[in-house]
């Protein structure tokens, strides 16, 4: 986040096209690093703006998801499907789960454009400028994160085209579908010349994107990774001992299931569009997930599968506007006089599960806010005059934005090269910046010995909050003597 804080720090001081940055792998440039750099306009820069962001993210994805997950129903069926769909959303679990759909920049902040599309076809699919509007916000989305290939141009290009091709045999089938099925292929298209028009202007440089696909002997061996899903929905109790906690976990489980029921339940019947657009959304991300990058370290790279899981599951299993349930009757038996009993009955324990959501929600409110991690050693610094020096990846920018840019602190290998991940190269000119500083966290022996061998020996050597601060009197960013 601190990286993500320091890129829209200088987009808002007029590098627009951020010239000389070396992103990570996705580039957040035309949605969420605008977003930081409003905010950072207001706020300043501060660790707490990136907080701010991530509240409002996150609300715009709940708002979106509410809204998509009516579907254009009113009365009591719009209040179960808000219900349903805000349920699932309402309480991320602590730690890992917040992580993944709140704090992580990327993929969550990438579901506002989605959903947003997804919301126009719902409810405005018909009309001329629909088409051409779906295909500025796919190709804004995929310029921004590359995930949007799967998680939204391929479903609606797979869903539109497949539906458009079931009703070549009759006469005069609905071009509808043709027709975003082709806006699908085409914000591929404007995404590579908008990125291709950025590159020739001198912007930002994206890092390869590091997959490797599994091996079918190699799935089995990460398929456990996939209960990293479960945080996603507040659900992961493995590990938790007896408490509140555990209770929790086991509560959102509900939430597991009422997203798989919907997901059957698209596949038994003729779904809407965009139901069936969400449904291979998740689909497509589980898939990739597993077949390429699925780790036990989390699963922030899968954050779009809550919302479109809850959007789903509000859309298909509420009550219909006509009346009745949407949970299937047996075949061949109507519902009769215990029909609405067994409706009542559904909704009570809905309402006892939303209930539990909340209380949930509030328990994790009474945990206490963590400073952050690095903020002793950062006042230290400006305490005792530091201006500029390097460190590790997790500590540089950390640093420098609880500093509020008073300190700059560049991340750096161990052989103190330039770390060029979400970084500046113009950090690194030895003409334009003078680091005397290193901090090292825990080094050994051999560390020290390769810097003195390196550097000459140190000025200065200090102990702060479990961090070693040398210093010395040249500068660290020019080639050792």
């Amino acid at each position: 986040m601190a990286n993500v804080l320091l890129m829209g720090w200088d987009l808002l001081h007029g590098n627009v096209l951020l010239h000389g940055w070396h992103m990570s792998d996705v580039s957040f440039y035309p949605t969420e690093l605008v977003q930081y750099a409003l905010l950072e306009s207001v706020l300043g820069l501060h660790m707490s703006t990136a907080h701010v962001a991530a509240a409002m993210t996150y609300t715009l994805v709940v708002l979106l998801v509410v809204l998509l997950a009516r579907g254009g129903t009113s009365g009591p069926a719009a209040l179960a499907r808000t219900l349903i769909a805000g349920g699932i959303m309402v309480a991320p679990q602590l730690s890992a789960g917040v992580y993944a759909v709140d704090l992580a920049v990327g993929h969550i902040g990438t579901s506002v454009p989605l959903l947003l599309a997804w919301l126009l076809v719902d409810r405005a699919g018909r009309r001329w400028w629909v088409p051409p509007l779906i295909t500025v916000i796919l190709a804004w989305a995929l310029v921004a994160d590359p995930i949007v290939e799967i998680a939204g141009i391929a479903p609606l290009a797979l869903v539109a085209g497949a539906r458009f091709a079931s009703q070549l045999p009759r006469r005069g089938p609905d071009t509808r579908d043709a027709i975003l099925a082709c806006a699908a292929v085409a914000a591929y298209a404007l995404a590579w010349v908008a990125q291709a028009v950025l590159r020739a202007l001198g912007g930002y440089i994206v890092s390869p994107l590091p997959v490797h696909v599994r091996t079918p002997a190699e799935l089995p061996g990460a398929a456990p990774a996939l209960w990293r899903v479960l945080d996603l929905f507040g659900a992961d109790f493995h590990g938790l001992r007896p408490g509140v906690p555990l209770v929790l976990a086991v509560a959102h489980l509900v939430s597991v299931v009422l997203v798989i029921a919907a997901l059957g339940r698209c596949l038994r019947r003729r779904a809407s569009l965009v139901d069936q657009v969400l449904a291979v959304g998740i689909v497509l991300n589980l898939a990739l997930y597993l077949g390429t990058m699925a780790s036990t370290e989390g699963a922030h790279e899968i954050a779009i599968v809550l919302p479109y899981a809850a959007a789903l599951a509000g859309r298909l299993l509420a009550p219909s506007p006509l009346g009745g349930t949407a949970i299937r009757v047996k075949a061949g038996v109507k519902a009769g006089a215990g029909a609405p009993t067994r409706v009542g009955a559904r909704a009570a324990a809905g309402a006892l599960v939303l209930c539990g959501y909340l209380a949930g929600l509030c328990y994790e409110l009474t945990f206490p806010s963590s400073p952050p991690a690095n903020a002793p050693l950062a006042s230290w610094l400006v305490a005792h005059g530091f201006r500029s020096g390097l460190a590790s990846y997790w500590q540089a920018s950390s640093v420098t934005v609880d500093t509020g840019d008073q300190v700059r602190v560049r991340a750096v290998t161990g052989s103190l090269s330039p770390y060029l991940w979400m970084a500046d190269t113009a950090w690194y000119d030895p003409a334009l910046n003078q680091a005397d500083f290193l901090i090292l966290q825990r080094p050994s022996a051999s560390e020290l010995t390769l810097l003195r061998k390196r550097c000459g020996p140190a000025a200065h050597e200090y102990q702060v909050d479990g961090y070693t601060v040398l210093t010395w009197h040249r500068n660290l960013l020019r080639a050792p003597r």
